[in-house]
């Protein structure tokens, strides 16, 4: 594995090389990796298997060790409190390390015949923040700059942008640092959209992806959607109005709304950014966010992703 790894220092973090640390992952835990699907190339490699109902997790790197332990404690966690989430497969001992990338395995959702909504979002939420945490689950707080400066570090794009957005980022934190929160603390999923919501084929509603389940405020949690809403128009008014009557919070109406929409917007842009190199389609679309960056007054015409 050694021209591998070393193929993938130069090139980054790839589809191709995430396949090889999930074939060698599987091969490990037992597991036949034939037939393989890609299904998501994001802050992770979700590879979808063809033998069993397994979804397999592959993370960027060793520095998400400690990040992938908690989400398989999360799991477990959720899992005893009777919660609606995905699960790991719990007869494999994980995060396996492969070549420095944690990789995390999962019993796979069998997808009904519609996406969860809105309402249900919001109720989820509602439903998640409500929990105590137990003794022993120590988690991290939410880190809005954690992945940042990594990304910027590894990114394959324009000097200027990368001056740019270093820029930003600290502008961002400057910002941070004086918001003022006044709710207590407690279970933050982190990356609260509606897409890490799944319906199985019983109708249930599951929560899904725990990379940055934090101990924090629950404004973290309602960031995504209302920057989406009232920023970016991805959800109609009346979408919008569901999500915040299940909820019983418009994050709107709060003080912080203009420092979390930066940051959440910022935060979208990275990601993307990561994933340039794989086709001009992202590479497109990651042209369009920055450039909404460089204008904080002009429309937003970002796609979902």
């Amino acid at each position: 594995m050694a021209v591998d790894a070393a193929q993938e220092s130069k090139e980054g973090f790839t589809s191709a090389g995430a396949r090889r640390v999930m074939a060698t992952a599987c091969r490990t835990a037992g597991l036949d990796d034939r037939g393989a699907e890609l299904i998501r190339l994001g802050e992770n490699a979700l590879f979808r298997l063809a033998s069993v109902p397994v979804i397999v997790r592959v993370a960027r790197g060793k520095e998400r060790l400690s990040t992938s332990g908690n989400e398989v404690a999360v799991s477990r966690w959720l899992a005893a409190e009777g919660f609606p989430a995905a699960r790991v497969v719990e007869e494999l001992e994980q995060p396996l390390g492969v070549d420095g990338h944690p990789v995390t395995f999962w019993h796979l959702i069998e997808e009904g015949d519609r996406k969860a909504t809105y309402g249900e979002l919001g109720a989820i939420l509602r439903d998640l923040h409500s929990l105590t945490l137990p003794a022993g689950l120590e988690l991290p707080s939410f880190d809005p700059f954690a992945k940042q400066e990594l990304r910027l570090d590894r990114a394959v794009i324009p000097g200027d942008d990368k001056v740019f957005l270093r820029k930003r980022w600290r502008e961002l934190r400057d910002k941070f640092e004086e918001l003022r929160f006044e709710t207590p603390k407690g279970p933050v999923h982190g990356d609260a959209h509606v897409q890490n919501l799944m319906v199985d084929e019983q109708g249930q509603v599951l929560l899904i992806d725990f990379e940055v389940f934090s101990f924090d405020h629950p404004e973290w949690d309602l960031m995504v959607t209302a920057v989406e809403h009232h920023s970016l128009g991805w959800q109609t008014d009346e979408q919008y109005a569901d999500f915040v009557r299940a909820y019983g919070r418009d994050l709107y109406e709060w003080h912080g709304y203009e420092t979390l929409r930066g940051l959440q917007e910022f935060g979208m842009t990275t990601w993307l950014m990561q994933n340039v190199q794989e086709d001009e389609r992202t590479a497109a679309e990651y042209r369009r966010r920055i450039a909404g960056l460089r204008n904080d007054d002009g429309p937003r015409d970002w796609h979902p992703w």
